[in-house]
């Protein structure tokens, strides 16, 4: 026994993780983060699945960074039950054949299906699981029995998990209220990056690169004083329509241009706006740039207009890169902007307050530059990427 036991310790630690989309978002960064971290270390065999919904940005990333990764093509976003019960059979082989120490599952849907293809009819092997959520799916914009129908997932699998991760305070409060409790334990890691490394483009390239983007698109020379911005994906839950109405009392100013950088499902419904508002100058979807959070830089302000966030990983880049922010306060949002010191604080929902918000740093120099600073202190003393690092190595 002693020598098995042994031989088990020298064994590396396999790590298997699966995730539901491969679009390169909050939860795909996460990963990326912490597996290039990891995949250095001779203690650690990684191995990544992911769904094929999403245009496979993440999977070409991981790729990049020589880490295995298995494509899902029946892992799907959306609930459906064919591609649901093949993704079980496919999830279930993939634990059985890499028989992982930890299976580590990511997002709202790979985080059910992949307890559930660990656990029945029985276990597969003896990996404790642990589920990262970046936020809970029953706080998107879901019609009322779509957000129950998640709660009530959530909570059912819980039993399945020996950990669940939370990027945030109130995630976690909101879980224990509503009694979604893991067989060990909830906790909260907040997300991190390395300020040195962040990889933003200098300031004078982002700008010139996005005006001669703008430039091909409206077939002028175009330049601007002031660029709001902001990198989302344009999904409901970014309530990119307030971004898109927070611009309204500049309309006749040509001096400030408003630039959204993603792609997504909610595009005609925002350009539809734009046009209904009259602001085809204003307001500009520059579409999907691949790395386009190295393009923050060319922002003088950055706007987070979500109704619904985790812990935002654009929010904190755009902090690292000294751009001043405005953010709803949504998620763990109050856990990184204090009010007026680094940052400035909206309600959701409301883009009279963005707009407000965007004339008074744009009148104050001193106030931007202050936030700047600020800003980048704060991702830097509180925020830092090995810190998260090692919070999640201890639970592996």
């Amino acid at each position: 026994m002693d020598t098995e036991f042994n031989l088990k310790n020298n064994d590396k630690k396999r790590l298997l993780i699966i995730i539901t989309q491969s679009e390169f978002g909050g939860a795909q960064r996460f990963i990326f983060n912490l597996v290039n971290k990891l995949k250095s270390d001779p203690n650690y065999e990684i191995k990544i699945c992911v769904g094929a919904d999403g245009g496979g940005e993440f999977t070409k990333t991981i790729q990049e960074i020589e880490v295995p990764i298995t494509t899902l093509p029946s892992l799907k976003r959306n609930l459906s039950f064919f591609n649901d019960v093949v993704a079980y059979f496919n999830i279930r082989k993939e634990i059985k054949s890499f028989n992982p120490d930890v299976l580590f599952l990511n997002s709202s849907k790979a985080g059910f299906l992949g307890a559930f293809s660990f656990v029945f009819p029985f276990r597969v092997c003896r990996a404790r699981v642990i589920y990262r959520i970046g936020g809970w799916t029953f706080n998107d914009p879901w019609l009322a029995w779509e957000k129950r129908m998640w709660i009530i997932l959530e909570k059912i699998s819980a039993r399945w998990k020996d950990v669940i991760i939370v990027n945030s305070r109130k995630d976690e409060e909101q879980a224990k209220f509503l009694g979604i409790c893991p067989r060990d334990k909830i906790v909260v890691v907040h997300n991190g990056l390395d300020v040195y490394k962040v990889n933003s483009l200098a300031r004078d390239e982002a700008r010139l690169r996005i005006f001669e983007k703008l430039s091909r698109q409206s077939g002028k020379v175009f330049q601007a004083e002031t660029i709001v911005g902001t990198v989302s994906n344009l999904y409901p839950a970014k309530a990119l329509e307030n971004f898109v109405l927070a611009a309204v009392p500049f309309r006749d100013d040509s001096s400030v241009i408003f630039v959204i950088i993603g792609e997504g499902a909610e595009r005609p419904k925002l350009e539809a706006l734009i046009r209904e508002q009259g602001l085809e100058k204003n307001v500009f979807l520059l579409g999907q740039i691949a790395s386009g959070s190295r393009f923050v830089t060319a922002f003088d302000i950055y706007i987070q207009s979500s109704v619904k966030e985790g812990f935002s990983w654009s929010l904190l880049e755009a902090m690292a890169s000294k751009v001043p922010v405005i953010a709803t306060d949504v998620g763990a949002t109050s856990e990184i902007i204090e009010n007026g010191k680094n940052g400035l604080l909206v309600d959701a929902g409301h883009p009279n307050q963005i707009s407000a918000s965007i004339a008074k740093l744009i009148k104050d120099d001193r106030l931007r530059s202050e936030f700047a600073i600020q800003g980048h202190q704060t991702v830097l003393f509180k925020f830092s990427l090995d810190r998260m690092i090692d919070q999640i190595e201890s639970l592996l």
